[in-house]
């Protein structure tokens, strides 16, 4: 299905009934990383799995950045009514996740971030480095983007009211000292660092992802 929302046509599908819960996939990714994931959450929940803009199925604008995609988020849970969803969000989902808590306090439920940064120095030294050269050969707008934002500080953390749940894996791209700076500076966060799993090895086509998500949502 397609909405219009923020100037922008997004793709997205529904699965299942019950409490709602969205999921916002990484840079250059689909909703379709969360094929097994998605699957499993079906039975409990009803699953809103969303291409952001220029991804996947959704249209390709000339202007990209976190902020617009924050922005998307926000107008798309607006637009459809969405009451109190939770967001799950893995890299640049889960940056997208930080900044609708930052604008919007009280629309999210629970908030679940896997592997997100503040700024481009929170990836590890050779993951830029990596991204910058990607950026030099293909000029794409996506590896620009991650070498120049997102640009979230300390203070903007503060403003967080929802119960947010930070994780990383434990050879992560994204710096660890980085990903728990991002915890203790949320006042309602829970910090896990999974073992032995890398940035996307936990997520993507993966059960395991299912099975931390149903653990944190069983909590009160």
């Amino acid at each position: 299905m397609y909405i219009n929302v923020n100037g922008v046509n997004l793709y997205y599908e529904v699965y299942g009934s019950g409490m709602p819960i969205i999921l916002v996939h990484g840079n250059s990714e689909t909703h379709q990383i969360f094929d097994v994931l998605i699957d499993k959450l079906k039975e409990d929940y009803k699953v809103y799995a969303v291409d952001s803009r220029c991804h996947g199925k959704s249209e390709k604008t000339k202007t990209i950045s976190y902020d617009l995609m924050a922005e998307d988020m926000i107008e798309f849970i607006k637009k459809l009514k969405i009451t109190k969803p939770i967001f799950y969000g893995f890299s640049d989902g889960g940056i997208i996740g930080l900044l609708i808590a930052i604008k919007e306090p009280k629309l999210l439920s629970k908030l679940i971030v896997s592997g997100a940064n503040l700024n481009p120095n929170g990836m590890s030294k050779s993951m830029l480095i990596v991204s910058k050269i990607g950026y030099f050969i293909t000029r794409n707008k996506l590896f620009k983007m991650m070498i120049q934002e997102p640009n979230i500080t300390i203070k903007d953390l503060e403003k967080i009211e929802v119960s947010t749940y930070i994780l990383a894996g434990e050879k992560d791209v994204i710096k660890e000292e980085h990903t728990r700076l991002i915890a203790k500076n949320i006042k309602n966060s829970t910090l896990e660092i999974i073992p032995k799993e890398n940035h996307s090895s936990y997520i993507v086509h993966s059960e395991k992802i299912y099975n931390i998500i149903k653990y944190i949502l069983s909590k009160k």
